[in-house]
């Protein structure tokens, strides 16, 4: 009987021992099965995350070209004026020789204006 007895308490130490192990087993399944949820919800917040960061990139982009093309206009512009102003500059620069040639204004009076105009440019 003693045989009986150790026969009996090794099954129902092994019973236990497969009971143990299947419920650890199920619990690994569980927290298996919430990682990978988790890891899925993780990839999805990390793909929303990625593509608000995408079209906030793109706004940001497209403000910064918006600004570069209206700063070279602006530049373009100044540069254009500046040209016509230069022109019409050498323009005066021109008429005031003739005027000094002509003796219409002195050479000092030539000279003062030479001065201011080219100060201008």
């Amino acid at each position: 009987m003693a045989t009986a007895k150790k026969g009996g308490y090794i099954g129902r130490f092994l019973k236990k021992a497969d009971k143990a192990i299947q419920e650890g087993i199920k619990k690994a399944d569980e927290a298996l099965d919430e990682a990978v949820e988790l890891g899925e919800l993780t990839a999805k917040e990390a793909s929303k995350v990625s593509k608000e960061l995408s079209a906030k990139a793109k706004k940001e982009s497209m403000e910064l070209k918006k600004k570069g093309v209206n700063k070279i206009s602006e530049g373009m512009a100044s540069a254009k004026k500046m040209t016509t102003s230069t022109q019409e500059e050498l323009e005066l620069l021109e008429k005031l020789g003739q005027l000094k040639k002509s003796g219409v204004i002195t050479q000092k009076e030539f000279l003062e204006k030479k001065k201011k105009i080219l100060s201008k440019i």
